[in-house]
């Protein structure tokens, strides 16, 4: 179960693996670097997907 305060920080993590993704792939940067930051925005939105959220209660 994640707290909310770990899902944000995972939703941050994503969000700025997939900017990097995008900036990398505008400029026609190094495809390693795409797969890096692919897989860390996949694997933290799948995490946030299929790990259920703590609710307090």
């Amino acid at each position: 179960m994640l707290p909310p305060i770990l899902a944000t920080i995972i939703f941050v993590i994503a969000c700025i693996a997939g900017y990097g993704y995008r900036r990398v792939w505008k400029a026609e940067g190094p495809r390693w670097k795409l797969w890096v930051y692919g897989l860390v925005a996949a694997a933290c939105l799948l995490t946030l997907a299929f790990v259920p959220l703590a609710t307090g209660t």
